[in-house]
């Protein structure tokens, strides 16, 4: 059922669902609130549909609910296409359409994606699973924030009664306290600010590495030679940060023999 699943045409009855009714399937399924398709955009709501139909197949663990950089959503997506594998569902996730948002593109993917899902077990969901609970991990992180601030602001009220009722004499120790909840709120936003360095340095080494690759190819001796590659490694190398090298790449591309021949009288 999976297989022929996955070879679903483009003229299936799959990809005439609209979003709305996406979006209805989706929520009622997940316990979700979305109102976009473009918010599945991180790939995690994929994730967590694939856990739904084939428990224990999907490591959730590793799913990240709160992606937002493109990095976090591909790492997504990888997990997405490993299941996609073991399953043997041959079925491409065209990951850099995904993660840039756009609604048609996202959409198309959640069509075929509930296609798949209603013809498994012949769309008979598991009442047994409990989508809240598969994401307890996130719940269990955003509640302790959430109550980390409410037990912040009940003691900055208790701090306040205490003042007014016990006087000057206990000016110090509230002066203590307020400077010991000022030191926890600074270091949960340095923490914080730590979190997301180590995301930017991640996304960071992550384009750098793939543009290292197509230097490394560009090297090829078949094929530093031609036209496409020079106008590639003239982006690689542009020193200006300020200026655009595309005007000159799209040069050498458009003047390939000229180009050829200016290197010809230069040798």
């Amino acid at each position: 059922m999976a297989m022929s699943a996955a070879n679903i045409g483009m003229m299936d009855g799959a990809y005439f669902v609209g979003r709305n009714e996406i979006l209805t399937w989706i929520n009622a399924t997940l316990q979700l609130s979305l109102s976009r398709v473009e918010e599945a955009a991180s790939g995690a709501v994929q994730c967590q549909m694939m856990d739904m139909v084939h428990p224990g197949v999907v490591p959730m663990h590793k799913v990240n609910f709160d992606a937002k950089s493109e990095y976090d959503m591909i790492q997504n997506y990888k997990l997405l296409q490993e299941v996609f594998n073991k399953l043997k569902i041959e079925k491409h996730i065209e990951v850099n359409k995904l993660v840039k948002g756009r609604p048609l593109d996202n959409l198309e993917f959640l069509q075929w994606l509930k296609r798949y899902c209603d013809s498994v077990n012949g769309g008979i969901m598991n009442e047994n699973y409990n989508p809240v609970e598969r994401r307890n991990k996130v719940g269990k992180e955003r509640s302790l924030k959430v109550s980390h601030k409410s037990s912040k602001s009940l003691q900055a009220n208790s701090l306040t009664v205490r003042s007014s009722i016990d006087g000057p004499k206990q000016g110090k120790v509230t002066n203590a306290e307020h400077s010991a909840a000022q030191i926890q709120e600074l270091s949960e936003k340095i923490a914080d600010l730590k979190l997301s360095v180590d995301n930017m340095e991640k996304e960071r080494d992550f384009y750098f590495a793939k543009l290292r690759d197509i230097e490394i190819l560009c090297q090829r001796p078949e094929l530093e030679h031609l036209p496409m590659t020079k106008a590639i490694r003239k982006i690689l190398y542009a020193a200006d940060a300020q200026d655009s090298p595309l005007a000159e790449a799209q040069e050498l591309l458009d003047n390939p023999v000229e180009d050829d021949a200016e290197a010809e009288e230069t040798q």
